[in-house]
């Protein structure tokens, strides 16, 4: 008589791992349909929400190609958090090394019992997640994800935790895929994009903003005498500048801009659903920055100006990349005939 029952229970487990396997495949083709970061974490985040029935959802990785330290990625749902502390996890924390000697999900309450109160669990405590699965990829963490309660209201069952796994194992090549392309598109000196990812981001959201119709703005930028810098302090001072007006150039842009090293001391930037009266302000928002910034040298202080150049694209008549960085570079060429450091738009 249980045989009578064992085979309905055996199809119905079967069933269960193929559909588990079917959703796993497609949740491999989304998250690897994308290299841009921050879609990428969102799509993460979502897909472990949906997948769980999840109210909150964070994850904390590494926030570039030189740094270390595991910090809590914005784009985390549902947290409330308090926004005067800094949310980090050292890579030599006792939470990290037990994560990559075990690959498996842990509570919180074991966590506290395994780790006995480590500070390096301070961080996790404070956001009080029922759930924390290791990142993995290449043997390494690439990241923690930190699950909050559930919709439902019920425990993780350890099938759960195995099918966490499996997604985390997926997220973690995608991170891992991503890193790389990142270091691959950016200039390693100042952590700006590189010239062709420049071009080739251009092409594409000129045609989103053409199917959208939104605007698209680019600024040009150009530090002014900077030969000086090389032939008077030496390279590594003219490195120093590049470095910082690099830095105060993407403190004044949002996430989704585009910035660029075009070539030598000349940046780029591009505003996507940005129109040119907006475009200015940001240019000149960059401008001021620069010029009331010390760069900090071995020779002491310097003083840094830029000159910028700002259009607009035009539809229909920009019909290529070369049309709207010729009139932006005008405008560039404009300010510095003018006196240098300041903005100039050609509409």
């Amino acid at each position: 008589m249980n045989s009578e029952f064992k085979v309905p229970i055996e199809i119905e487990l079967y069933e269960r791992k193929i559909y588990d396997l079917k959703q796993l495949i497609e949740i491999s083709k989304g998250l690897n349909s994308t290299l841009e970061y921050n879609v990428l974490i969102d799509s993460i985040l979502l897909t472990c929400m949906g997948q769980m029935q999840l109210i909150k959802a964070g994850i904390f990785l590494k926030k570039g190609i030189d740094h270390e330290i595991y910090s809590l990625h914005r784009n985390y749902k549902g947290f409330e958090l308090d926004h005067q502390r800094e949310y980090e996890i050292s890579p030599d924390s006792a939470l990290i090394k037990l994560l990559e000697k075990n690959n498996r999900c842990y509570t919180l309450e074991e966590l506290n019992a395994i780790l006995d109160e480590d500070p390096s669990l301070e961080t996790i405590n404070k956001m009080a997640p029922m759930l924390v699965v290791p990142l993995k990829g290449k043997g390494k963490i690439n990241g923690i994800i930190v699950l909050g309660e559930r919709i439902n209201g019920e425990d993780f069952r350890e099938d759960e935790k195995e099918y966490l796994l499996n997604i985390a194992s997926l997220a973690g090549i995608a991170i891992q895929n991503a890193y790389l392309y990142e270091m691959a598109t950016t200039d390693m000196m100042t952590r700006l994009k590189i010239h062709h990812f420049f071009q080739t981001s251009l092409v594409e959201l000129r045609e989103r903003a053409i199917h959208y119709n939104v605007p698209l703005s680019i600024i040009m930028i150009d530090i002014d005498h900077f030969k000086n810098f090389n032939d008077t302090y030496g390279h590594t001072c003219g490195d120093l500048v590049l470095i910082r007006v690099a830095r105060i150039v993407m403190q004044n842009i949002r996430p989704t801009d585009v910035a660029a090293r075009y070539g030598g001391e000349e940046f780029s930037v591009i505003l996507y659903n940005t129109g040119i009266m907006e475009a200015e302000l940001v240019a000149e928002r960059i401008r001021k920055q620069v010029e009331k910034t010390a760069i900090d040298s071995d020779n002491g202080p310097l003083s840094v100006t830029i000159s910028l150049g700002v259009t607009e694209f035009r539809p229909g008549i920009d019909i290529d990349n070369k049309s709207i960085i010729e009139r932006a570079d005008k405008a560039l060429y404009m300010s510095k005939h003018a006196g240098r450091n300041r903005v100039t738009v050609i509409k």
